[in-house]
């Protein structure tokens, strides 16, 4: 590699040239096989302070650029082929970080050496159990979540379980009693070097947990302390950054909310507030809790007057808001960033497109460093080592997958570790529009429209492609496999912020209690005529393809408007809604189901669910329907893909249908490419991308 590929920052000499741009992850970590990172990236780019201002030049002998594929020549292969990086942590001490992987068919949590990017060890994840999270306990230890259902005399439902991996010893441990409650993976509090953990659990599924104090050194429950006894009711328990238990969460069978707070370790626990069923919305000044040592006063994310979601103080001794911390003129917040000792650090939210505004000065120029030699796209520091020596880096944007950088402030020093999607040349991708209608009742909707490269924008096949959720998730500009997939196959995509979705404020998303398959199907309705009003899609030549909710409604378009698309695909789709509630009644947990997740599925006035639910209602089909499911789905169980088959077999319609060995989300790189060649070829079959407007047939296949 010559010098200046070494030398250059700039993103199209890091990314682009043919000699760097399959920067792939391969190699061994221990005796497994996994991700690693060895001669193919940059040796570590300079980047320079904004404040200093100095010029950022592209090295004079880099060779220019080759020309951007041909969209259609990328293989579906291409967007399957994951890295998985995004959700890597870094150590407290930021001399290691570890991602999750798939490697031959096998899930392993990877650790790489921050400074040399080679891989340091492998841990194995392949297990009947899901992986909820994991993260470090100081700089050589991993908690792990994991979790499943549970059937037995006594009890049935989701219960999840603490796992310590340690690092110098290669020991998995589990951290917890032999017999305990289904929550076992209540972490409140992780000591930073790593030497014990706080851990909420009861004993049996009868009483409310304790808090106990559990070391990590293998040393197992004979020796964790109980720092906390349990009190009549108090289900949920907080602690501070110092690891000092300082408040618990009643709730009572009748749905009110029972506080009880103390300022320190010496003070016995005091009732402050009730919070009655009917006005749970105050619970939010009690839900992003991060209590700091020594101090009454956090924070949370509040609703504001106009619904928005702003940061905000919060006197815990009486639950009362005080100052603003920050709010958005325009947007709802999405998450705080807070660090422990330093309270909150950081705001993130989205327009249409994903922002962080630091409120640490030091991250803020941090931030703007970055940006400045990466150029353009999105950056994001998403993972900070607690002296911030270290960071984790994420570049990328609508149309391109990205890269994982290694940030190493003290030495100006950007190492790329690895592209998101080592196959696909982001040149090659589709730039999603945003766009705006009114719908039929007057709402102001917002959505985004991927156009294929190299086409003219004028009666174009369309893809109508609805979110998951559906409440409080969005759409947004970021990079979405499917959407680029398609657009690369010469479809257009539109993607729809129906009511319900989040970042747009409560009145939004109360919008859409009660009117799932009702006035959100209408929006998606109203989103498809702005787009063939405004000339961009041919009316005879739409698909509607979904997950999850966004499943949902793709079989509920093709039965409930079978004169707006040609054809379906629904991938984990719900199917039967009065199932799918009893499921979520012990999949969510019942206080949530009761409290919140019931009444917006359902409305106020309660809702006929056999109206909405594609099992009841498939003798209506007339349209081409693809059917997915992953036989693990454990979010949405398989049972409802089984379902809607048998009553299709009863009323004598036909589906194509394709079950997968994978869960909610396909985790198998060769489930997922099964699934995009068998989606395309549907596609190509029933509303094909090449086929002249003229030659559109909307003639009945599905029944």
């Amino acid at each position: 590699m010559n010098s200046g590929y070494v030398d250059a920052v700039a993103r199209q000499v890091l990314r682009v040239c043919g000699k760097v741009l399959p920067v792939t992850l391969t190699g061994l970590v221990a005796t497994m096989p996994v991700a690693a990172q060895d001669t193919v990236a940059p040796a570590g780019a300079s980047v320079p302070d904004v404040q200093a201002a100095p010029d950022v030049e592209v090295a004079p002998d880099v060779e220019a650029d080759p020309p951007p594929p041909d969209p259609r020549t990328i293989p579906p292969s291409a967007f399957a082929s994951r890295s998985n990086l995004g959700g890597a942590k870094l150590s407290p001490d930021g001399s290691k970080f570890a991602f999750r992987t798939i490697v031959e068919d096998k899930p392993l949590l990877a650790i790489i050496d921050a400074d040399t990017l080679r891989p340091l060890r492998s841990i194995s994840l392949d297990s009947t159990d899901d992986v909820n999270w994991y993260r470090w306990a100081g700089p050589d230890r991993i908690l792990i979540s994991v979790g499943g259902f549970a059937i037995t005399n006594r009890w049935y439902g989701y219960y999840s379980r603490l796992m310590l991996y340690d690092i110098n010893d290669r020991a998995m441990r589990y951290i917890g009693f032999e017999d305990q409650g289904p929550e076992g993976d209540d972490v409140l509090h992780t000591d930073s070097a790593g030497n014990f953990v706080i851990l909420s659990a009861s004993k049996d599924i009868y009483n409310v947990p304790d808090v106990w104090r559990f070391p990590l050194d293998g040393s197992g429950e004979k020796a964790a302390v109980k720092v906390q006894p349990r009190q009549k009711g108090i289900e949920e328990w907080w602690a501070d950054d110092a690891g000092v238990v300082r408040l618990g969460m009643d709730f009572t069978s009748g749905g009110a909310t029972i506080i009880h707070y103390r300022s320190g370790p010496d003070e016995a626990f005091r009732r402050i507030s009730k919070i009655k069923k009917k006005e749970a919305d105050k619970l939010e000044n009690w839900g992003n809790l991060a209590l700091t040592a020594g101090s009454d006063i956090g924070f949370a994310m509040i609703e504001g007057e106009d619904g928005r979601q702003v940061l905000q103080q919060v006197d815990y001794t009486t639950g009362e808001l005080v100052d603003v911390i920050y709010e958005h003129p325009d947007w709802s917040l999405d998450t705080v960033i807070s660090a422990s000792g330093r309270g909150a650090i950081g705001v993130e939210y989205t327009d249409d497109t994903p922002r962080t505004h630091w409120l640490d000065p030091e991250m803020a120029r941090h931030q703007r460093n970055l940006e400045q030699v990466l150029g353009g796209g999105q950056v994001k520091i998403f993972s900070v080592s607690d002296d911030r020596s270290r960071m984790l880096v994420q570049h990328g944007s609508a149309a391109d997958p990205g890269a994982l950088y290694v940030y190493t402030p003290g030495q100006k020093r950007l190492d790329l570790y690895a592209n998101l999607r080592p196959d696909i040349d982001f040149r090659a991708m589709s730039e999603p529009q945003p766009f705006s209608f009114e719908s039929r009742d007057g709402h102001a909707m917002h959505g985004y429209l991927t156009l294929p490269r190299d086409r003219a924008a004028r009666g174009l096949p369309l893809i109508v492609y609805p979110h998951g959720g559906p409440y409080g998730v969005r759409d947004a500009m970021v990079y979405d496999d499917w959407v680029q997939l398609f657009a690369s196959r010469g479809y257009a995509v539109l993607q729809v912020n129906f009511r319900g979705s989040g970042g747009y404020g409560s009145a939004f998303e109360e919008l859409g209690d009660g009117q799932i398959g009702r006035r959100m199907q209408d929006d998606l309705d109203d989103a498809l005529d702005w787009a063939v009003a405004a000339g961009y899609a041919d009316p005879a030549r739409v698909c509607i393809v979904g997950a999850s909710y966004g499943g949902y409604a793709a079989l509920w378009g093709a039965l409930r408007n079978p004169e707006r698309y040609r054809c379906a695909a629904s991938f984990a789709g719900v199917t039967d809604w009065r199932d799918m509630l009893r499921y979520d009644r012990n999949y969510l947990g019942r206080s949530y189901y009761r409290r919140v997740w019931k009444a917006k599925v359902t409305g106020e006035k309660g809702t006929d669910l056999t109206e909405l639910s594609p099992v009841d209602q498939i003798a209506r089909l007339e349209r081409p329907v693809l059917l997915v499911h992953g036989t693990e789905d454990r979010r949405v169980p398989f049972a409802q893909f089984e379902k809607l088959v048998a009553a299709a077999e009863k009323a004598g319609k036909s589906m194509e249908t394709l079950k997968l060995e994978d869960g909610h989300s396909l985790v198998k790189e060769e489930n997922e490419l099964k699934f995009y060649e068998t989606l395309l070829a549907f596609l190509h079959r029933h509303n094909p991308a090449d086929a002249p407007p003229a030659e559109a047939d909307l003639s009945a296949t599905g029944g």
